[in-house]
């Protein structure tokens, strides 16, 4: 088994990033929009903040109440997009239950959106145009890259399809030759699923929900999923017995989240390059 170390490959990423921008003398600024206090979204901010502050990126956060309405959230998010200093705009997901996400996400212009969650963004990447990954997936992918797995002619299983983990990597994942099957919450007997599979991918939010027994060995397991469990960050698969099996597999905290963070400053950096 071995332990696909998010926190080193990051380390890569950011350093050939910070580089870049030195060369390029860009001048780059982040801004966040945070709606409510859903401590999962605080979490990652602050290492997307960390981050920036690491690599000379500035940073800003707009904070709003949860019981802001679609409209007024809509107009404050084309400002901050207006704002000629700012470089790339983050709407920080899930948005509260009354909010048009869809709406908020195409107020940010192709131009400025990092996180490729807007329609233009979204038909790119659904075209095949991978110029532009959306983040969570070009972390998976560039764990792919690094460790060499390979993915064509694999049968892979993404768990949830979400559209920030499980709908994007499941066209990348079949875009690139492997036999995907996506389980959601309405699928019975997953494991039927999981322990045929050659990847696994999950990304639902559901602390330790594979276990050992539910995959075969010598799997590929990407845990993309958090969640708190008793105060702390836990992962959807069950680190403990999983990796007893496994071949590759991302720990949580310091896989795929650091990551993801990682790719999103690529993505702001291309943007503006």
């Amino acid at each position: 088994m071995k332990i696909l170390d998010g926190k080193k490959l990051t380390e890569k990423v950011l350093k050939k990033l910070s580089q870049k921008i030195v060369n390029s003398r860009l001048s780059l600024k982040l801004a966040v929009v945070l709606v409510g206090d859903d401590p999962s979204s605080v979490s990652y901010i602050k290492q997307k903040e960390k981050v920036c502050r690491a690599l000379g990126i500035d940073f800003q956060l707009f904070k709003y109440q949860k019981d802001i309405e679609t409209k007024q959230l809509a107009v404050e998010v084309r400002k901050i997009s207006s704002d000629n200093s700012v470089s790339g705009v983050v709407v920080q997901l899930p948005l509260p239950e009354q909010i048009d996400s869809r709406l908020i996400l195409n107020s940010v212009p192709a131009e400025k959106d990092p996180d490729i969650l807007s329609e233009i963004g979204s038909a790119k990447f659904y075209s095949g145009d991978f110029l532009f990954i959306p983040p969570a997936v070009a972390g998976i992918v560039r764990f792919f890259e690094e460790y060499k797995i390979k993915v064509w002619g694999k049968k892979a299983v993404v768990v949830g399809a979400g559209k920030l983990i499980g709908r994007p990597m499941t066209f990348w994942l079949m875009f690139h030759g492997a036999t995907v099957t996506v389980l959601n919450s309405k699928t019975k007997k997953i494991t039927d699923f999981t322990k045929k599979a050659d990847i696994i991918i999950c990304g639902v939010g559901r602390a330790g929900m594979i276990k050992g027994s539910m995959v075969k060995k010598k799997v590929v397991v990407i845990d993309a999923g958090s969640a708190f469990k008793k105060g702390k960050i836990a992962g959807d698969v069950d680190f403990k017995t999983v990796s007893k099996k496994a071949s590759y597999i991302t720990p949580v905290p310091g896989g795929v989240g650091p990551m993801t963070v990682a790719m999103l400053m690529e993505n702001i950096v291309r943007l503006n390059s």
